[in-house]
């Protein structure tokens, strides 16, 4: 049963021989591609889950691809690159990658990497919430505290999916949500049963619910971050 769809995008055919076969191995379908226009009409047609791409090639870079798969399409992806420089990781911050790996590296680190990224990105959008059809009466007033939502939106500092009642973000919340849909997916469990799964793990450990929510997001993005693959 596949784990799960990755397009992988790089110049160097033998990287990208061998990040395909590795994931192919682990048990994700792979799509590839060794530029970026290319990258975009196969992401445009297969929807990938997670995308890997390498940030210098010729014609479209690897953020010129991140930039279109964010706004347009809404899918998620980290990038693999031989740069490390303050400029390149300040660009790739600020593009909301879910994971940053610097080369060279082995398929043994990508491996838990991409799987750490799939639960992150898969939890941000089960936390999104879906905004309410707009009811067509030109007397009924927007509601000022309802959420907003996006995967821009999940990926900016200052945005949160969830509000507090005075319309400010309400992170500890959020961290709540996303901890229920990492627990969704890992488990495979419906929304209701993953949060009964957090109450008991926070009894547990006796911690809040909140306080247990943040210490599984912090594993979770631990283990996606560069180095610790």
């Amino acid at each position: 049963m596949s784990k799960g769809k990755i397009l992988v995008v790089d110049d160097d055919r033998l990287v990208l021989a061998t990040v395909t076969h590795g994931l192919a191995k682990a048990g994700y379908d792979i799509i590839d591609a060794d530029n970026g226009d290319d990258a975009i009409l196969l992401a445009r047609q297969h929807r990938p889950d997670l995308a890997l791409l390498d940030i210098r090639m010729e014609g479209m870079s690897g953020f010129d691809v991140a930039a279109y798969l964010r706004e347009s399409l809404q899918t998620p992806f980290m990038f693999l690159s031989a740069f490390a420089d303050d400029d390149t990781v300040a660009q790739v911050k600020a593009l909301g990658a879910v994971a940053y790996l610097v080369k060279p590296l082995d398929i043994a680190q990508i491996v838990p990497t991409v799987e750490a990224a799939l639960v992150t990105a898969r939890a941000r959008k089960a936390a999104a919430p879906v905004a309410p059809a707009p009811v067509p009466h030109e007397h009924v007033r927007p509601d000022p505290f309802a959420p907003t939502s996006g995967f821009g939106a999940l990926h900016d500092p200052a945005a949160s999916p969830v509000t507090a009642p005075n319309n400010t973000p309400d992170p500890l919340a959020d961290a709540v949500a996303i901890a229920v849909g990492v627990l969704m997916h890992r488990y495979s469990l419906p929304r209701r049963e993953a949060l009964e799964r957090l109450h008991r793990m926070a009894a547990s450990d006796g911690l809040l619910v909140k306080a247990e929510a943040e210490r599984l997001l912090d594993a979770v993005e631990l283990l996606a971050r560069p180095g610790n693959a």
